[in-house]
């Protein structure tokens, strides 16, 4: 027995003592240091027995290590319990100085980490795969949220003004018209001309239901947006409560960008579960069909609203319509002011630009995955720079939704936390595992779903598609009453000089008196006060703003709700005002008479003798845009029009 003890201990430190030596000539030290014997607990033989049994351990990825992947004792101590009872010490010891020379972990390799940059600590973490869109949903959902928030925002602040029971132009009535018009009958017909829940509600108090659908939606997508979680049920609420009040906000709802969410709302409904709440519907893959329904609209939005400009105005294809789009755009911006002023070559740069964004790069999305990759980038950076020369609502943040589903998984992962357990795990074990729930009903059923759905969106785009490669080309148009599937466009034409049309009051009993002092109401944004800067409130949107930049180009007979907004100032309607920034005559009499002046408006030059006085802009008139008009002789209009007359408050 001591003879076959003596043997084990000599071959045992042989072993050891050779391992050293190859293990030092192959990383030599600068200040090497002298070999210790082996001590007596070293050299004891390990215990007999039955192995141990291994404990069922807990698998980790994406940047969650397993304890014998971790440095120090506890790493170690993990190490040499996982080589196993049949092992000496000091080989196992060795085993992890030679790693840990190396540069590895020591953890094995589980399924889905690659090598690389990304997995060598720093918080990133392992790479995804690509081919996937997990994070992509959930970035695509919160980004629909947001601009969803906005929207009732917008709406919750400015419906009952422009829409009420006293709106401009009453939505009230505009539904009783529609229901006239059909016969007196709420019929499959009325519900077609305008698809609103509105019309199964009590009418007695609009203002209340305006107020109900823009708060149920804001809080809807505020949940959405904080949470990243939404099932088709949610979302398919908040595009029917927009697409109610879209469908009765007559002009004040007008603009493409409303077509446009309402179509990103409804592919947002098919990335969602039916009714699971989770981030990560196990059970519920986002659907490769959603995904290029999100990407052939960036391609139809992009490439329509080149193809506009080239065929509606010279000036885009004679390279000369930026020097006037900063100064003539609806509601110029701080930094529109600077532009303007940009040298002739740099702006037929930005017009060559354009015309590469929106004619050229569209097509980079059906090139593989990288080229669609840098058509997302070039889109976003593009609408970015919109956003930062200009106030165009919330259209330029609109457009870079459905940019985003030219990214997958590992492209957006820097967006998210490496942290154990994170949603960025998580997506990492999925694709890891590579489990794929068994094929049950719910399966086949939302299989056949996201079918239908590339299917309907096939059909819908035969229109749009033909007028795309039409020569009379329409834009921000719908060809199906739940605005699915539509065409768009932006700045067609340009306007080469800027007009405005400027409200002014009097209390002069007689508006033809040249001694009558006429002072002016200023809005929230639009060019009026000469010294006032010019605002930023982009993805916000002031809709009478930009209604008003309309009606200049127009004339008042063409836009009868401005004579009923004179009227409204006239009476000092409580309503009315919160849509103006500045009321003259706030503590004073009313004003007796209210008339309309049209202006041409330009950029004063920076550093010139007007900007040295503190004006941003110089003017002149043109003429009268509507004659001054009082109260009483207003009676007739209104009742014309079946508008409530207004009321002094």
């Amino acid at each position: 027995m001591s003879s076959h003890l003596n043997t084990f201990i000599s071959k045992t430190v042989s072993r050891a003592r050779s391992a050293q030596h190859t293990f030092l000539h192959r990383n030599p030290s600068p200040r090497p240091r002298p070999r210790r014997a082996p001590t007596e607990a070293q050299l004891r033989p390990p215990p007999r027995g039955p192995p141990a049994k291994p404990g069922r351990r807990r698998p980790r990825s994406g940047g969650c290590f397993p304890p014998a992947a971790l440095p120090g004792p506890r790493g170690a101590a993990s190490r040499m319990l996982a080589a196993g009872p049949d092992m000496a010490a000091p080989s196992a010891a060795l085993r992890q100085r030679r790693a840990a020379a190396a540069g590895g972990s020591g953890a094995p390799e589980t399924p889905g980490r690659a090598e690389g940059p990304e997995s060598a600590g720093g918080g990133v973490g392992p790479l995804l795969s690509p081919g996937t869109f997990w994070l992509t949903r959930i970035v695509l959902l919160r980004a629909v949220a947001l601009l969803y928030l906005v929207a009732f925002l917008v709406a919750y602040h400015q419906n009952k003004q422009l829409i009420g029971e006293k709106g401009l132009l009453p939505c009230k009535l505009y539904l009783q018209n529609v229901k006239k018009y059909f016969k007196g009958k709420i019929n499959l017909d009325a519900l077609s001309y305008a698809p609103t829940i509105i019309w199964f509600l009590d009418w007695s108090d609009m203002d209340s239901i305006l107020d109900y659908i823009s708060l149920l939606g804001l809080v809807i997508s505020a949940f959405v947006l904080i949470t990243g979680c939404a099932n088709m049920v949610l979302m398919a609420v908040l595009w029917v409560l927009y697409l109610s009040l879209v469908n009765v906000g007559q002009i004040w709802y007008s603009f493409g960008w409303e077509s446009q969410l309402l179509e990103t709302g409804f592919l947002g409904m098919f990335l969602c579960p039916l009714w699971t709440l989770s981030r990560l519907p196990r059970s519920t893959p986002p659907s490769s069909i959603v995904i290029w329904g999100f990407r052939w609209l960036i391609f139809r939005i992009m490439l329509g609203a080149g193809l506009i400009k080239i065929r509606e105005d010279h000036c885009w294809r004679d390279l000369t319509c930026m020097n006037y789009h900063y100064e003539t755009q609806p509601v110029p911006n701080p930094i529109a002011y600077f532009m303007h002023r940009s040298p002739g070559w740099f702006h037929q740069f930005e017009t060559l630009f354009n015309h590469f964004i929106e004619l050229v790069v569209p097509f980079f999305i059906f090139m593989g995955r990288k080229m669609c990759m840098v058509h997302g980038v070039l889109q976003i950076l593009f609408q970015v720079l919109l956003i930062i020369s200009g106030n165009l609502s919330f259209l330029n943040w609109l457009t870079i939704v459905p940019s985003i589903a030219c990214f997958d998984d590992r492209s957006l992962a820097f967006l998210f936390s490496p942290r154990c357990g994170g949603v960025k795990d998580r997506v990492l074990q999925l694709q890891g595992s590579g489990e794929q729930p068994p094929p049950g009903l719910g399966c086949h059923i939302r299989r056949v779903v996201n079918i239908s759905f590339g299917l309907l969106i096939a059909y819908l785009s035969v229109p749009v598609v033909i007028n795309l490669l039409s020569s009379r080309q329409v834009m921000n148009t719908s060809f199906n009453p739940l605005r699915i599937v539509n065409t768009y466009g932006a700045f067609g034409s340009i306007t080469k000089e800027r007009t405005e049309v400027i409200l002014q009051g009097t209390s002069s009993p007689d508006p033809n008196d040249p001694a009558a002092v006429w002072q002016e109401f200023d809005f929230k944004c639009k060019p009026g006060d000469l010294w006032r800067r010019p605002c930023f409130i982009s993805p916000y949107h002031y809709r009478l703003d930009w209604l008003m930049w309309f009606a200049a180009f127009q004339t008042y007979e063409q836009n009868e709700w401005i004579i009923h907004l004179a009227g409204k100032l006239l009476a000092q309607e409580e309503e009315a005002l919160s849509l103006i920034a500045t009321n003259p005559f706030a503590g004073k009499d009313p004003p007796r008479w209210i008339r309309g002046e049209h202006f041409k408006y330009k950029f004063s030059k920076p550093g010139g003798a007007h900007a040295a006085e503190g004006k941003w802009w110089i003017r002149k008139r043109i003429g009268p845009y509507f004659p001054p008009v009082n109260l009483q002789g207003l009676r007739k209009f209104y009742e014309d029009r079946n508008w409530p007359y207004p009321v002094r408050d």
